[in-house]
């Protein structure tokens, strides 16, 4: 009874302290948050709230049930399996506080670079940057944490031993088995530190336009126009080609192609859409034009060329552009709308000016060349 009180009283004890002690941290990185409003860190700091809970507690905890088990024999009997427990609780504790201290201030170190640039490029590519360091340093921390957790139990340091000594021959056993995976990671670094492509870049690959939405050490994935999200290992972007509209920056141009009649007002056109780009919001007034660029029998092709600060406003300006002389056309000028001929073909005495047709004569037959003349024929009657 009395080694089950003082247990009762270990962890409760332990508990209320851990609570203490998280509480105050939160309370200072709160006041601190509220003196320093110019970064986020103490703000972001205050994330750290329960892993820094479950680290104090199982620190307390293997510390009290150490004081509270020496002279008890139920709580000796089970010390080694509660301490390794709560070891193994202390290490996954400060393998989460770890990463969750360094995302903290990486992203306070971003935000405060993000509020002093203005270059929206070289914004995308730290924000990459920044992603692909954050997934590094969980992987490192995770892997040592499991490191460390399996060196807690005797049966695994022999096998860490054993694994140590034979490092070279499973290193390049690894290395083909794990090829494709490692050039997708090495591909991932060359992404992220090469400015090839980065998060927020809009991108066209196998005919998908999209925006760079997320980039991994493994695989990228890029959202297309109608939501859907296309998957795509790291390593396609340092094999092939693709296309980057945000590269050197997001302003485009584009074209507006309107097939029209023989008889189309181009000048009255281009003035009309002079007029329309002054009123339109997506135009960013950089520059215009509008030509004939192909002539066929039937009708003559109409080129608008607009411009606009990104892809999403170049797509509206061409839409809206293409709309207005299509409807301009229609309302002012409807005879400059292509036509098609459906009309029948006109008779021979409608046209008197070609020359009549001389009646075809029928050629006299001619025997072929191996048919048998009647003067060889053969005659049964005798001659005289």
């Amino acid at each position: 009874m009395e080694s089950l009180i003082r247990l009762a009283i270990s962890v409760g004890g332990s508990a209320l302290a851990a609570f203490v002690v998280c509480r105050a941290a939160d309370m200072l990185a709160r006041f601190a948050d509220a003196r320093h409003p110019e970064t986020p860190l103490w703000g972001l700091l205050r994330r750290c709230r329960t892993p820094l809970y479950v680290v104090v507690l199982a620190a307390l905890l293997r510390w009290a049930y150490s004081v509270a088990a020496p002279g008890q024999e139920p709580l000796e009997e089970h010390a080694g399996a509660v301490s390794r427990v709560l070891l193994l609780c202390l290490i996954g504790g400060g393998a989460w506080l770890a990463v969750r201290t360094v995302s903290a201030v990486v992203e306070s170190s971003y935000a405060r670079y993000a509020g002093r640039s203005r270059d929206a490029a070289r914004l995308r590519r730290v924000r990459t940057q920044v992603t692909l360091i954050m997934r590094v340093v969980s992987v490192a921390v995770g892997v040592l944490a499991a490191a460390a957790a399996l060196v807690t139990f005797p049966s695994f340091r022999t096998l860490g031993t054993s694994l140590l000594a034979s490092a070279g021959i499973v290193g390049i056993v690894a290395g083909v088995a794990a090829q494709s995976t490692l050039s997708n990671l090495f591909a991932g670094f060359q992404i992220a530190f090469g400015d090839m492509v980065r998060i927020g870049d809009t991108v066209v690959v196998d005919g998908e336009w999209g925006v760079v939405e997320e980039v991994t050490l493994t695989f990228l994935t890029v959202r297309t126009w109608d939501e859907r999200r296309v998957t795509l290992p790291v390593s396609y972007f340092t094999s092939r080609p693709f296309e980057n509209w945000s590269r050197g920056g997001a302003e485009m141009t584009g074209s507006v192609f309107v097939h029209c009649d023989h008889t189309t007002p181009v000048a009255l056109v281009r003035e009309h859409l002079r007029e329309f780009l002054g009123t339109c919001d997506t135009w960013d007034g950089r520059g215009w034009d509008l030509a004939v660029t192909d002539t066929s029998p039937t009708g003559i092709t109409v080129r608008a060329i607009v411009t606009a600060k990104d892809a999403d406003d170049l797509w509206t300006t061409r839409c809206a552009v293409r709309e207005e002389l299509v409807g301009w056309l229609v309302r002012e000028h409807p005879g400059a709308l292509p036509k098609v001929v459906t009309a029948p073909a006109a008779d021979a005495s409608d046209r008197p000016w070609l020359p009549a047709r001389a009646p075809r004569q029928r050629r006299p037959h001619r025997p072929s060349r191996n048919s048998t003349r009647p003067s060889d024929t053969p005659s049964d009657t005798p001659r005289d």
